[in-house]
């Protein structure tokens, strides 16, 4: 895994350790990968999106199967508004076989997602965009301009039990040409699964973002 050399085609150095991480006000990079309705997307697919959240989600995590009914309710509302939502599977099958296409499609099936849901086999979208956890969220505004990273809440894992609502609050300032009020928070969940790694393990340049 060539991940030191993909990092730098966009990482920035603090100190002596290149930024694992997209950082804020990094463009986002672009992919082109399937999602389970049998299309292929790009950025380009939601080019007239005033917002574009990505969230880096999966099918077994504890913290994305809690965060599921927050996401379709984000999309809901947010749509309307012409906030773009995706989701992007990234995690290693062979060890993880509940993670594969075929169970992404059912998954959407059966919990109705109305999102792109994707999957990024060959990992370089997640290495690109530095994910670390799943779910991790990032929101782009209209120039596909970084300025929100990390978390959705303060408690992915149990529905209604959240006290904080960050993302919300970014896309909601976003939407009226404000700054977010806090622009990165750590993401809380499992870390994504990573091929030829064992199940816990995190690149080196990987840390908390706060």
């Amino acid at each position: 895994m060539e991940m030191r050399r993909a990092q730098r085609t966009r990482s920035t150095v603090r100190g002596n350790e290149m930024a694992f991480t997209l950082e804020i006000g990094a463009s986002a990079p672009d992919f082109d990968l399937p999602g389970v309705d049998g299309r292929n997307y790009s950025l380009q697919n939601f080019a007239d999106a005033k917002l574009l959240v990505i969230v880096f989600s999966c099918n077994h995590c504890p913290y994305v199967v809690g965060s599921e009914e927050r996401m379709t309710k984000f999309h809901q509302e947010y749509a309307e508004r012409g906030v773009a939502f995706v989701a992007i599977n990234s995690n290693e099958a062979e060890n993880h076989p509940g993670d594969s296409f075929e169970h992404m499609v059912e998954r959407a099936r059966e919990r109705g997602f109305r999102f792109p849901y994707l999957r990024d086999e060959t990992q370089e979208v997640a290495l690109a965009y530095g994910a670390l956890r799943t779910p991790h969220f990032y929101v782009f505004d209209a120039a596909r301009t970084l300025r929100y990273t990390g978390r959705m809440d303060d408690n992915p894992r149990t529905p209604g039990a959240e006290t904080t609502h960050e993302l919300q609050d970014a896309v909601e300032s976003l939407l009226l040409d404000t700054s977010p009020p806090v622009s990165v928070t750590n993401p809380i969940g499992c870390n994504v699964k990573w091929k030829g790694q064992e199940r816990h393990w995190m690149p080196p340049e990987a840390c908390d973002l706060v």
